[in-house]
Order: C-alpha cells, then sequence, then structure tokens
C-alpha cells in the first residue's frame, strides 16, 4: 500500500500578511489576496486550485463555498495565530523550510554566481547556502533575518509536538 502525504496549500487574506510571510518561510504555498478582491472571487480560488482561505472575516460564514475551504481566525498575535493555523493542519513548520521566495511565493533555486556577486561578503564563505527566486532575481542566505525567523518556526514546531 502506498501512502501519500497531503501538503496544504493556503490563501491569505489581506489582513494576514504576517502569517502569509512565515507560511511561504515554513516551505508552504501561500498566496496573498490583494486589489480588494471579494470573498467569492478568493473563494472561488481557492476552490480552483484547491487552496484553504485563511481569513479573519467572519462574515465568510454567509457563503457556501466557504464550508470546508476558509478558517476564521480571531484578530491576536502572530504566534497564536501560527499555533491556531499549524494545529488545524498539522503543519510542520522545518520540513521545507525557507524552500520559498517570500514575497512573491516562487521555488527557490540555487543561486548562480551573478546572485552571489551580490551578497554580502561574509555570507559567500565556504559551503555557505545561496538560494535564488527565479521570478523576481532576491537572494536569500542565512543572516540575521533568516537566524530570527528560523527561530520563531522552530518555537512553533515545539509548539506543535505532542507532549
Amino acid at each position: 500500500m502506498t501512502y501519500t502525504t497531503y501538503t496544504p496549500r493556503f490563501l491569505c487574506d489581506e489582513m494576514l500578511g504576517h502569517l502569509c510571510r512565515y507560511l511561504r518561510a515554513a516551505g508552504y504555498d501561500t498566496l496573498q489576496a490583494s486589489n480588494g478582491a471579494s470573498d467569492a472571487e478568493l473563494l472561488r480560488q481557492c476552490h480552483a486550485e484547491g487552496r484553504h482561505f485563511l481569513t479573519q472575516d467572519t462574515l465568510i460564514r454567509e457563503h457556501k463555498a466557504a464550508t470546508g475551504i476558509a478558517l476564521i481566525l480571531p484578530h491576536t498575535p502572530l504566534d497564536k495565530l501560527a499555533t491556531l493555523v499549524g494545529t488545524h493542519y498539522h503543519l510542520d513548520w522545518m520540513a521545507h523550510a525557507f524552500s520559498r521566495c517570500l514575497v512573491d511565493n516562487t521555488p527557490l533555486i540555487t543561486a548562480n554566481e551573478a546572485a552571489k556577486a551580490r551578497v554580502p561578503q561574509d555570507a559567500q564563505r565556504p559551503g555557505a547556502l545561496l538560494r535564488r527566486c527565479p521570478l523576481c532575481d532576491r537572494v536569500y542566505w542565512r543572516g540575521s533575518h533568516y537566524k530570527r525567523m528560523r527561530t520563531r518556526l522552530e518555537a512553533w514546531q515545539d509548539t506543535a509536538r505532542p507532549r
């Protein structure tokens, strides 16, 4: 018997930008609503693309299309939101961490020589993992921003582990 693992994909409403960024940091395919798209449009997109809709809009309950798709989150700090989403979807915050562009959600690739030349000298040390977004050409390395985000992801992972 073969088992396949299910990896959830998300669409966050405009109010959940910080959560969206951290879901991407954890390697989850996560889009963010923009341009004031209607709830109906966002729910159609979720159904069409197999995404879960993360929102803080309680009026989403009025849409039949929200059933089984939308998770309504409270207005609470990021760490609590992450705990709620992580528990609900059984997320592994570290398994694919830092594999997506934090800005546009594109899977990252190994940095080429041109990208390596654009990072600080200390990030170019031998064995350093440099990644690049093929869409926006941003370069990612393990600097202080990475360390802060990783610490938070690790804390959420520890919270998710059964006791």
